[in-house]
């Protein structure tokens, strides 16, 4: 082509995007420089493995490459070796080769007419395809002399006609048909030139064509085509093995590639057999994986990604994996995604794999109910209220103690109990009643304010609806306290007698504000344990703090930081392993007195008005995706997140500034895991108090609530109030 050319617009700007679209931009010299890693091709113990599929035990030594192959082990390929173009049918030939250093072997795929066939080559790393073999000592078949060759073979100069130049690319070496036995295969030829298997007779008799004439017979199209299926194989193995090594590959940029190929249906196939047999973690991962693909293939139609997941037509699929039938469970899903394949209908199919996965993040998180453990203890008399007071938290750095990432990447978060305006203000009381009943009472504005729900149940009936978000949290605790089982034949009134000789009255209250950001997971705490007490069961620190996140899970799907810090007392950090059963373990740190003394006077608590509900945010529905996906700024944000509480931990000692410092950056990474948590007043507000104070935060998971302050100077509540004041 000479002379300018023209794209049309859409061709130019998909052109474009390859300098910013991942992994091609790794490949433009914008890419290059952007920072990010560079491609790299995939090593196996010191060669390199490119396009191709291993599987069992294959060792590619130092130097040796494997490209376009699928081969299937034991085998070894020596050092300096390349083979290309090996089909998985080859493996077991490949294995018997007679394979020393520098060899190369190549398969291809050629066309005769009608007639498509396989042929295999061989020649030496060291060899010139153009070498005159009868004018140069030096030239070489197989890293040896043309003599040694003709010697070890029986071969004479029978590879050439007269005319041709004696050359190795023109020398008709390679067996393709034989008269009697039809296509050559790869034992048939290179391993006799190799010096396997085979005489010189049968190699006489089969029609031989040189590697010229290979390459020029070479059915490119073809050849494409299977080098194409060959990498949407690899990246549907690569998927796989990702998503079951609990690697933190990014496959997004998988996903829509195969969907851009067409290789959807294979991808959501592979992706259905990597759930089977895998712990709930890696399926739930799985089932937002799917969720993704479906989103991909939507191509922008079918509405938005967050939204109702509750279906009729998926409720049998669900109700197995609530069952724990996750092969069940999984081919319901299936069954039923292959009735939602339109365009319109894949977005709210994707809507319910998220849901399923749900169901499976919960279940996982519930192993937790192992480290519950509770006895028997004194019984208390009808009527004696069995009162439980609990502090407030903030979280001085957190969010890793979020489902999935507190059991996948592993949690860390560093938070302090404290008293708001000089008392503890969430609590609880419990006490057994004479009439086989309970009777709920939840206060609004604190136990004073006379302002107050009171249910009563008279009935298991009265409970079913305990893990609604409507329903009272109350009901949830009745329940998952084992105060009675809805699953027993008894009514409620025969089980409260005959466990507790009568019914539970129960309250609660707090006398922070709806939304605050300082409650939640504190307050079922403190029921469940004012419940414990009055029913004559003794509990430790660590089986409520689990006990509360097993009750959470039928809720919404909280982590454990807000139990960790309102719970147990003073300045701690709480943590939790990556892996399954997810386990709370706290490691309480000893301030000097000084240190404390100083905290005490220069923390400050501002209420901004905004109200925030965790269970609402569907910030959290996307940062559990982001996770599942591995975006890598929410894996680069998840390992800082526990490198900051655990710099945090260290600045409690003996640094104000250095835990300011902790308190900014903690703000800054819950703003990348929650874009939009941070509202415009709040913003204001933080910027006014800027010049007052070493670090400040949102409580929780931001978007409203409590604002924590860190002051430069001590007691500088009137300082904060005067600014505050003067705001527009």
């Amino acid at each position: 082509v000479s002379g300018p050319v023209f794209f049309s617009r859409s061709v130019s700007e998909k052109l474009l995007q390859t300098h910013v679209t991942p992994p091609l931009d790794g490949c433009t010299y914008l890419g290059l420089d952007s920072g990010a890693p560079p491609l790299q091709d995939v090593l196996s113990e010191g060669g390199r493995v490119i396009n191709s599929v291993l599987e069992g035990a294959v060792s590619v030594a130092a130097g040796a490459v494997v490209q376009h192959c699928h081969l299937q082990g034991p085998l070894d390929v020596p050092t300096g070796c390349l083979l290309s173009g090996l089909a998985l049918s080859t493996s077991p030939s490949v294995r018997l080769l007679p394979l020393s250093s520098d060899i190369i072997i190549q398969g291809h795929r050629i066309e005769l007419g009608e007639l498509q066939l396989y042929v295999y080559t061989v020649m030496g790393a060291h060899d010139d395809l153009e070498q005159i073999s009868s004018d140069d000592s030096s030239a070489s078949f197989l890293n040896q002399t043309w003599n040694n060759f003709y010697s070890r073979t029986g071969i004479s100069e029978e590879l050439w006609v007269r005319g041709e130049r004696r050359s190795l690319l023109e020398a008709r070496l390679f067996p393709v048909l034989h008269p009697r036995g039809g296509a050559v295969g790869l034992e048939g030829g290179v391993t006799w030139l190799l010096g396997g298997g085979g005489c010189l007779g049968e190699w006489r008799e089969a029609w031989r064509l040189s590697l010229k004439e290979v390459l020029l017979l070479t059915h490119q199209e073809t050849e494409l085509q299977r080098r194409e299926e060959l990498l949407f194989l690899v990246g549907r193995r690569r998927v796989a093995d990702a998503l079951r090594g609990r690697s933190d590959v990014c496959l997004l940029p998988c996903f829509r590639a195969a969907v851009l190929g067409g290789q959807q249906g294979a991808l959501l196939e592979a992706l259905d057999g990597a759930e089977l047999g895998a712990d709930l973690g890696v399926a739930a991962r799985c089932l937002s994986c799917i969720a993704d693909v479906l989103v991909c293939m939507a191509g922008g139609q079918g509405g938005l990604r967050s939204g109702p997941a509750a279906n009729e037509a998926w409720s049998s699929a669900y109700a197995m994996l609530e069952e724990g039938d996750l092969r069940g469970g999984v081919h319901a899903l299936t069954v039923q995604r292959q009735r939602w394949l339109s365009p319109d209908l894949l977005v709210r199919a994707a809507r319910h794999y998220e849901g399923a996965g749900q169901v499976l993040l919960r279940k996982a998180v519930m192993s937790s109910q192992r480290f519950i453990s509770i006895g028997q203890g004194k019984v208390q008399p009808l009527g004696q209220w069995q009162e439980v007071e609990c502090p407030a938290r903030l979280d001085l750095a957190g969010w890793s103690d979020t489902p999935p990432i507190a059991f996948e990447h592993g949690g860390s978060v560093t938070n302090v109990a404290v008293k708001v305006d000089g008392k503890r203000p969430i609590g609880a009381r419990a006490r057994r009643i004479s009439e086989p009943r309970l009777l709920l009472v939840s206060y609004t504005g604190g136990r004073s304010s006379g302002i107050s729900t009171e249910t009563a149940c008279d009935s298991l009936d009265d409970l079913t609806d305990y893990s609604q978000p409507h329903a009272p949290l109350l009901k949830a605790v009745c329940v998952c306290s084992g105060l009675v089982s809805l699953t027993s034949q008894h009514p409620l009134g025969h089980q409260l007698m005959e466990r507790w000789g009568g019914g539970v009255e129960l309250h609660s209250w707090s006398e922070l504000p709806t939304g605050s950001g300082l409650t939640s997971s504190i307050l079922a705490g403190a029921l469940l344990a004012a419940v414990y007490r009055c029913t004559r069961r003794t509990y430790d620190t660590d089986s409520l703090i689990h006990a509360v996140l097993y009750l959470e899970q039928i809720l919404t799907t909280g982590g454990w930081q807000d139990q960790v810090g309102g719970l147990v007392g003073g300045v701690k950090v709480g943590r939790s392993r990556a892996s399954l059963p997810l386990q709370v373990q706290v490691q309480r740190l000893s301030l000097p007195e000084e240190f404390s003394l100083a905290l005490e006077q220069h923390l400050l608590l501002v209420y901004t008005g905004k109200t925030r509900l965790a269970r609402n945010l569907l910030q959290l529905q996307d940062v559990v995706r982001s996770w599942y996906s591995r975006l890598p700024s929410m894996v680069q944000n998840a390992q800082q997140l526990v490198c900051n509480s655990e710099e945090c931990a260290r600045a409690c000692v003996d640094s104000l500034s250095r835990l300011g410092e902790c308190l900014d950056r903690s703000w800054q990474q819950k703003k990348l895991m929650a874009p939009g948590c941070e509202p415009a007043s709040v913003r204001a507000m933080m910027e006014a108090l800027r010049p007052l104070v070493l670090g400040q935060s949102l409580a929780g998971a931001g978007g409203g609530g409590f604002l924590y302050l860190l002051t430069r100077e001590p007691r500088q509540r009137e300082a904060v109030l005067q600014v505050l004041n003067n705001m527009p």
